[in-house]
């Protein structure tokens, strides 16, 4: 009886602990947000050029590195030949030497220097390269491309900045699963099986087979960057979201008549219905099954890949139904 007891209290403290832990995990991701969000909004006051394009960027250079540190504050990475300037071979952080090398780097927080390291720092730094070209939305956009030199990466940027903007926050960690789970439907994982039209190819998705005219729904927050006609994919639809993910859906029936290119949007809304288009020209339909392709392709700031959705979907889909 005595170890009986002892047992239950064992089980019950490390319940406690595990739970405790949890909640102190959630409580310090929510911590991390916040500082971040608090950040950007000083840079604003300080700069003018509003909170969302800096959150976008940074938010954008976190999804390139190979091992992000979620607890770094801000993981926007300016070139030391940048910062410091070419010349400033020491790396002196006085903002005057750095202005003499013709460095870009600012101090932001008021302690006379100019430090790489220091957030406040970069994020004023990165304002005022962007005040270098001025304040409007055009102007942005030729300052991210002087910056960065990839059109992909300004598109980006710009669309997680207008989902920043929307939604008024970056913690933004809904999903949801691509098709209607009210409605009967199966899929395998079939990413990476041979296709043989147009040629011998992988498939680069996972088909969710469903009756014509199933919804279809947008898996994440993001912004619609790509509709119409493709050989392959019939009528389909591109999302790019705020993780640098493009998401693909294809062989659709048809488009809901509000959904545009350019169009924010979250998870769970309704962008048309499961269809069996393509294999040909405009408006081929019915060479296959009815069903849904989705496609997941990442982007690591020099090239995009198509990955396995799989597990994913089946994540999105425990969540629904919990």
């Amino acid at each position: 009886m005595f170890n009986r007891k002892m047992l239950i209290c064992l089980i019950i403290m490390m319940t406690m602990f595990t739970y405790s832990g949890a909640a102190f995990a959630e409580e310090k991701d929510e911590d991390i947000y916040d500082k971040r969000m608090a950040l950007f909004k000083k840079t604003e006051a300080l700069t003018q050029i509003p909170w969302y394009y800096l959150a976008a960027i940074d938010n954008y250079e976190r999804n390139i590195q190979e091992d992000p540190d979620d607890e770094q504050a801000i993981s926007i990475d300016i070139p030391p030949e940048v910062w410091f300037g070419i010349g400033n071979s020491s790396m002196i952080k006085d903002e005057r030497i750095i202005e003499f090398f013709s460095g870009k780097g600012k101090d932001g927080n008021g302690d006379h220097k100019a430090d790489p390291d220091n957030a406040e720092d970069v994020l004023y730094t990165m304002a005022n390269i962007l005040l270098e070209y001025g304040q409007t939305e055009d102007d942005i956009k030729i300052a991210l491309w002087n910056h960065y030199k990839r059109d992909l990466t300004v598109q980006t940027i710009m669309n997680t900045s207008k989902v920043f903007k929307k939604f008024q926050d970056i913690n933004l960690t809904d999903r949801s699963f691509p098709v209607d789970t009210q409605y009967n439907y199966s899929y395998n994982n079939t990413w990476g099986d041979r296709r043989g039209f147009g040629g011998l190819r992988i498939h680069e998705g996972t088909d969710i087979f469903a009756d014509y005219g199933t919804p279809v729904k947008s898996t994440t927050y993001g912004v619609v960057e790509m509709m119409g006609w493709n050989l392959y994919g019939g009528w389909r639809i591109g999302i790019r979201d705020i993780f640098n993910i493009y998401h693909y859906y294809g062989h659709m029936s048809g488009y809901n008549d509000d959904l545009e290119v350019g169009q924010v949007v979250q998870p769970g809304d309704e962008l048309g219905g499961v269809g069996s288009t393509g294999y040909g020209p405009p408006g081929t339909s019915g060479k296959f099954p009815p069903h849904l392709h989705y496609g997941m392709y990442q982007d690591n700031g020099e090239r995009e890949w198509s990955f396995d959705p799989y597990p994913f979907l089946q994540r999105w889909e425990r969540m629904e139904n919990e």
